[in-house]
């Protein structure tokens, strides 16, 4: 197991917080998995790291005292490049302030007197979705389809960081498109697949302004040709990386969540057809399904990656 274990004796009284750009998230779960406490709180993003650690503290200790167990731990999902070592955010998009070289873990552990572990927000939701849909597999993809296109990889039972914490990015593999990625470089997958993308991709279709791809999802639902082609060339670029991950890694099951898998019922059609054709290497089959914990997600992982990181790896 990465990481050090934290020094507390059990997962009683551990929230799950889930900071993201605009809003923080957390949640108390019993031992059986069933909800005590959850809340959220928008956040200020805009006005820099302390403020954001300080929204997170009060949120982590409003939860515990509704769901009635002492706060013991947090775990926390955080946006931006993390080091899971130290809980230092090491990189961070323009939408956050002073959030780039922020000890975030030192900074709540201060502030709430209790051990914290911070991973990167889509490690978490990789975490949080195995333990749910994938029980008993070992090795495991996450695709976050948000924003952009974030990524995540469990191997032979542990989240696999890479020697710069950024190991599973699939969002920015290149080969998909022509087209120019947020990072600035050409073809990555989530110039198609990211919700900015399919947005995008249908206004440039029309010769209109920029849809969200719910709307867009919305009208594909309603037979519009070009929005059928759009969530067309979705599903096949997210089946392709995935297949290409599967077969560099032996991968037999890929997650994949954010707002645009809840269009699942427009990906999956073309996912399937094109597993057909680019199936991975080893003949075996590879399994690309839904999120199932919805919003959820990263602020349960979270609490997982507390739980890895008190148990032994061998109990796991």
């Amino acid at each position: 197991m990465e990481g050090t274990a934290l020094p507390i004796a059990s997962v009683d009284g551990v929230i799950g917080v889930d900071i993201g750009g605009t809003k923080i998230a957390g949640i108390a779960v019993a031992a059986d998995g069933s909800v005590l406490a959850r809340g959220s709180v928008p956040a200020p993003a805009s006005v820099g790291g302390a403020a954001m650690a300080d929204a997170a503290a009060s949120l982590a200790l409003d939860i515990a005292a509704r769901s009635g167990s002492p706060l013991t731990a947090v775990g926390v999902g955080a946006a931006g490049v993390i080091d899971h070592e130290t809980g230092v955010v090491r990189a961070a998009s323009a939408t956050f302030v002073d959030w780039a070289g922020f000890p975030l873990g030192d900074e709540l552990s201060a502030r709430l007197s209790v051990p914290v572990r911070v991973e990167n927000d889509v490690n978490a939701f990789l975490l949080g979705e195995a333990a749910r849909t994938a029980p008993g597999e070992r090795d495991v993809l996450g695709v976050m389809l948000g924003t952009g296109v974030g990524g995540a990889v469990i191997i032979d039972g542990a989240l696999r960081h890479g020697p710069h914490g950024a190991a599973g990015e699939i969002g920015h593999t290149p080969g998909y498109s022509d087209l120019v990625c947020t990072c600035g470089q050409i073809g990555h997958l989530e110039t198609l697949a990211s919700g900015t993308s399919i947005g995008r991709r249908y206004a440039e279709r029309i010769g209109a302004t920029p849809l969200d791809a719910r709307q867009v999802a919305d009208r594909a639902r309603g037979g519009d040709p070009d929005a059928v082609a759009v969530f067309r060339a979705a599903g096949r670029a997210l089946a392709l990386a995935c297949a290409s991950a599967a077969t560099l890694l032996d991968l037999p099951c890929a997650i994949v969540g954010g707002g645009v898998a809840e269009a699942w019922d427009l990906l999956a059609p073309t996912i399937e057809e094109t597993l057909r054709t680019d199936a991975p290497v080893s003949g075996l089959p590879l399994r690309i399904v839904p999120a199932t914990l919805g919003g959820d997600a990263v602020a349960l992982g979270a609490i997982e990656a507390v739980r890895r990181a008190l148990v032994p790896a061998d109990a796991h």
